[in-house]
């Protein structure tokens, strides 16, 4: 026997796609390849100078050196309460409704083992982010499939969900502005959510990190709009998408209160919390001036329009895409997914195939618009030299 033998529950895990596009990344600039990456969903721009400025400050505060609190500083979960207040309409508890996280993905792994025993049910959407279905299997889930198509705006068919699988299930993950179809939800569906999880008795999880990345004049909704919600839904959210934060790891989740209590109760056992200091650039993110944020959507809104008008021009099918930094591409026909994003690698051009997200993104590529506009002219043109 090995003296490191690794658990089951590891080795039956699939390499996560997103390490495994670094690795390609990094081979191909090691031979000399100029490399445009749109396969990892991190922000190229900066983090903004107020936000830089008022770490910089209360770093030196010593009172911020010690252990923070479990649950995130007061003040940072009172900034969440008002910044939702203003943009949702929705009315937050900051003591009982609101948690910090180090980084929503953290909060989304953790939930699972909070609610979900051996055996219990969760439903996962497929394309999906992987973490909702590794998480569940962490927890001992037994994960079902909601696929999402494109002929159902890629909104899972909740309708379709056997009654004995969703009276077993403990949680129902979604996700709008989805990652990776760039499609958005509107209350109506929220509505029928929330109906759904009251009938089967399960709690809604819903990832919405991208609410604030949008291109018209109707941004995105939170499920917690709806009356009754926090009595079936919990939200998470990120400072990382709207404020270019992704090295900081600051989130939070907010909504049903016994589901914020069970995941404070495991991150006590796992973590100490967010840095102090960076809570407080958090809060001057969520109360300080805006523009930064219209500023940003400006600049995906033309990244956004030079892409796909330049891949529809070279004959490929992008998904609709009114928020996100995400485009969703179709497999040219009589390609497999592993053939198209090897014609775009050899090309210098980075992507995620769309079985990375579950099998049922086959058929389709994500790019991530997180490059400047000079490169996203420089992709369009690489791939209309290609043949399909």
């Amino acid at each position: 026997m090995a003296l490191v033998e690794r658990a089951d529950r590891i080795r039956a895990l699939p390499p996560y796609p997103f390490a495994e596009l670094d690795r390609k990344k990094a081979e191909l600039i090691r031979h000399g390849v100029d490399v445009i990456s749109l396969g990892i969903g991190d922000p190229d721009l900066p983090t903004p100078d107020h936000i830089i400025e008022s770490l910089s400050i209360e770093a030196r505060n010593p009172v911020h050196h010690q252990y923070p609190s479990y649950e995130g500083m007061l003040r940072f979960r009172e900034a969440v309460a008002a910044w939702y207040k203003r943009r949702f309409g929705v009315t937050l508890d900051p003591q009982r409704e609101v948690l910090s996280l180090i980084g929503s993905k953290e909060g989304l792994a953790h939930l699972p083992l909070a609610l979900v025993n051996p055996g219990d049910g969760v439903l996962v959407p497929s394309p999906g982010y992987p973490v909702y279905r590794v998480a569940s299997l962490f927890a001992g889930g037994v994960p079902y499939t909601l696929p999402l198509r494109r002929e159902n705006g890629f909104l899972p068919d909740l309708s379709a969900v056997p009654v004995d699988v969703a009276s077993k299930s403990k949680l129902l993950f979604i996700n709008y502005p989805n990652n990776p179809t760039a499609a958005v939800a509107g209350l109506d569906f929220f509505e029928h959510a929330v109906e759904f999880a009251r009938r089967h008795a399960l709690l809604i999880c819903h990832d919405a990190p991208y609410t604030e990345i949008y291109f018209d004049s109707d941004p995105p909704k939170s499920i917690l709009e709806l009356d009754g919600a926090k009595e079936v839904a919990i939200e998470f959210h990120s400072l990382s998408k709207t404020y270019n934060m992704t090295g900081w790891r600051i989130g939070f989740a907010v909504g049903n209160a016994d589901a914020i209590a069970a995941l404070g109760q495991v991150k006590t056992n796992v973590d100490s919390g967010v840095f102090e200091a960076v809570q407080c650039a958090g809060i001057s993110a969520l109360e300080g001036d805006q523009s930064c944020v219209e500023q940003m959507r400006r600049v995906y809104a033309e990244r956004r329009a030079i892409l796909i008008q330049g891949l529809e021009n070279a004959g490929l099918r992008v998904s609709p895409c009114r928020a996100s930094f995400y485009l969703w591409v179709e497999v040219p026909r009589g390609k497999t997914v592993e053939a198209f994003v090897n014609q775009l690698l050899d090309a210098g051009i980075v992507t995620t195939p769309g079985t990375g997200f579950g099998k049922e993104g086959d058929g389709y590529i994500r790019m991530a618009m997180t490059v400047s506009a000079d490169r996203c002219r420089e992709v369009v043109r690489r791939i209309q030299r290609l043949e399909f």
